[in-house]
């Protein structure tokens, strides 16, 4: 075999490898982990089971994968977005854009995302553990977000800041339960997520300065790596 033939050869198993994990994030983005089953990823990729297991060792690795790709595309959405803002954002404009950038990958962007925040309650409890390890980073993130917004005088003093912030998160997260592209579309749900997260932060009497200008969201979306084998 040749060098080339090696080459080919491997392209071709990423791109099973990606087929598996695009039809088992379609999955489990509307049926949830429980409701996900193999003999389902397999006629969706076009392959019958046992080629499956060539890939993956069972059902739950696929769906752990897909768990943390999505976790891992909303991370670098976030951050992508808080990058493209002006030098002179606020710590309000820097956690309207988090939010923002997060629930757009819920939404639209990705199947990874929407699967992944679907299913925070329903993974068996070792397969939690090993998602919060990954997810360390990105709690980080949220965490000095809002401890920003604290520090600066810009979020209600009369908030604790963490129950705030799992409020919202869990607000976004389940966005994708009921939004409808017919009745609304993605900018304007994305617009009325800022105003209500700046409004609900910042507490009663507080004038609500419009957010800060980031780049367009089609230059923010993330590119899908297929992890390595």
């Amino acid at each position: 075999m040749t060098k080339a033939d090696g080459g080919d050869r491997e392209r071709k198993s990423d791109r099973t490898r990606r087929r598996i994990l695009d039809a088992a994030a379609d999955l489990l983005s509307r049926k949830g982990f429980d409701g996900t089953r193999l003999s389902e990823i397999a006629t969706l990729a076009q392959l019958r089971v046992p080629a499956v297991y060539y890939y993956f060792e069972s059902r739950e690795a696929i769906l752990e994968e897909v768990v943390n790709i999505g976790d891992r595309m909303a991370g670098d959405n976030v951050r992508a977005r808080l990058a493209a803002l002006p030098p002179d954002a606020t710590a309000m404009d820097r956690i309207c854009a988090a939010y923002a950038a997060h629930l757009e990958m819920v939404l639209k962007e990705s199947a990874y995302t929407a699967a992944a925040m679907r299913t925070l309650g329903q993974l068996p409890p070792d397969i939690r553990a090993r998602q919060l390890e990954h997810q360390r980073a990105t709690g980080q993130l949220w965490r000095d977000l809002i401890q920003a917004g604290v520090d600066e005088g810009e979020i209600d003093p009369g908030l604790d800041p963490r129950a705030a912030r799992m409020f919202l998160l869990g607000a976004v997260n389940w966005a994708t339960e009921w939004w409808n592209p017919a009745r609304g579309s993605l900018d304007e749900i994305l617009a009325t997520a800022q105003r209500l997260i700046r409004n609900a932060l910042t507490g009663p009497g507080s004038a609500a300065a419009p957010p800060a200008v980031a780049a367009p969201a089609a230059a923010l979306s993330p590119v899908f790596s297929p992890p390595q084998l």
